[in-house]
């Protein structure tokens, strides 16, 4: 039987994170992935020579430690990108961060009072029990802001009403954002809100190269990759991780560690406990769920269709939900620079109508949506694909706080077992709290006594002006 001092599940930047720590210790681990993939929803597909960012990263962290870490491991290839970006309602196109006049003179004055009525209204008479993310923005923000600019969009990416949506979801997106101060800030032009930067750290060829290049340090270090390496089984003696069993094709195989990380779903890594899970832990297991996507990319005979980085779509007239111009993060992303390629997004559950629909039919609908919206200029189409991404989001729904507390608490009873990441922990983290979580993770194989569960909890909004000046 196989044996590594540490397994680690899932080649994201949580679990490339630890692995990195670990072999930069002179421990040699075995990262097993399920997917032929690096990076997980951070990596970077290729196709035709043209690169997708599935999901759209930006490079921006408050922690040293992580920006020193990206610096060496990618150096003169990270590069800096001024943001662009707007949202789409009404047939037109509002600048985001929000610019005073530019609301004004396309919201009309008429609407524009409204909605700073709404908002005194709101101020006047608060929601006093909040819970759902639909109370928490109108109370931030009023009622009519909100029905504009987040309903919609909100209700396409997670395809449940805003009013089932926890609030802790807005406060952790979007805290640090007010109308007084959005429209302070837009007459200044000073002070521009936490949650909002002006430009971000990005890798020439996409976000997976940065953790293409985590997982070759990894392997040259000594350390193992074995992609389509699936964890069907965690296996257990009393108190401690004893082994997994792994699909690698058609075959089953047992790997025996010392210690084993995990960044695979929550719900996921409880269900696979082998002896299982007491039944009330495993039923909390079975409530989380998941949010998918999948992006269409295309590629387009036209060179600079839009300036934008990425275009948030607030209506249902379409489907798309964001579309992103790859060339504007990166002219590399974009071997021919006559073309313009793009990546449209549509949130769905996995195996639900959109997600089971056939590429040529979304390639179509994509670009049908596309001129529908005016982007597509004059433009034609080349060519087109399609990337699935499953368990791209955690859904805070419900009572998804106990469930997490549930699984938690059983979990902790293992003295050398981990779960780390996003999907590890249920929480909608970036890239740079997973990448922390796996480093700490790797620490506490060490000896450290890290509660990885701090990670992100209590922290400022992620995307402050502070922290991208940090990253500079």
């Amino acid at each position: 039987m196989d044996h590594s001092p540490v397994i680690i599940a899932g080649a994201g930047p949580a679990g490339l994170g630890a692995a990195y720590e670990l072999m930069s210790k002179g421990i040699r681990p075995l990262v097993l992935e399920k997917t032929r993939h690096i990076g997980g929803i951070a990596r970077t597909e290729v196709y035709h020579g043209y690169r997708f960012d599935i999901g759209g990263h930006r490079f921006f962290t408050k922690v040293n430690r992580v920006f020193q870490l990206w610096q060496e491991i990618l150096g003169d290839n990270l590069i800096t990108v001024p943001r662009r970006s707007h949202i789409y309602y009404q047939g037109k196109y509002f600048h985001y961060p929000m610019e005073i006049l530019d609301a004004l003179i396309k919201l009309g004055v008429g609407e524009s009072l409204l909605v700073m009525a709404s908002y005194l209204k709101a101020k006047a008479f608060p929601i006093p029990d909040v819970h759902s993310f639909d109370q928490w923005v109108t109370n931030h923000f009023g009622r009519r802001l909100y029905e504009i600019f987040f309903k919609d969009y909100t209700e396409k990416v997670w395809g449940i009403p805003c009013s089932q949506i926890a609030a802790e979801w807005a406060a952790q997106r979007i805290r640090g954002l007010s109308l007084p101060v959005a429209i302070k800030n837009a007459i200044t032009g000073k002070n521009r809100p936490k949650t909002l930067i002006k430009e971000f750290t990005y890798p020439v060829h996409g976000p997976g190269m940065m953790w293409e290049a985590f997982c070759q340090q990894v392997v040259a270090g000594g350390g193992e990759f074995k992609p389509e390496s699936h964890v069907v089984e965690v296996r257990h003696r009393g108190t401690r991780f004893h082994s997994v069993l792994v699909r690698q094709g058609e075959n089953l195989v047992e790997i025996q560690g010392d210690s084993f990380i995990s960044s695979m779903p929550l719900g996921e890594l409880i269900l696979s406990m082998n002896p299982p899970a007491p039944a009330h832990v495993a039923e909390a297991a079975r409530q989380l769920q998941h949010r998918a996507f999948l992006m269409v990319g295309l590629i387009l005979n036209q060179p600079e269709l839009f300036p934008d980085n990425w275009i948030y779509i607030n209506s249902g007239e379409v489907q798309v939900g964001r579309i992103q111009n790859f060339g504007n993060w990166s002219r590399a992303m974009v071997p021919d620079p006559a073309t313009t390629s793009l990546g449209l997004e549509y949130f769905c559950n996995e195996d639900d109508e959109t997600w089971r629909k056939p590429d040529r039919e979304l390639v179509q609908q994509a670009w049908s949506e596309l001129q529908k919206l005016g982007l597509a200029g004059k433009s034609k189409l080349i060519d087109g694909t399609v990337f699935r991404q499953s368990k791209a989001y955690p859904v805070y729904k419900g009572d998804y706080r106990n469930q997490i507390h549930t699984a938690q608490e059983y979990l902790a009873t293992f003295e050398n077992l981990q779960s780390i990441g996003r999907n590890g922990m249920h929480r909608y983290n970036n890239m740079d709290h997973s990448l922390l979580s796996g480093l700490l993770a790797a620490e506490n194989v060490m000896g450290a006594r890290h509660d990885c569960w701090e990670v992100n909890r209590q922290q400022d909004y992620h995307e402050s002006l502070e922290s991208s000046e940090k990253g500079k």
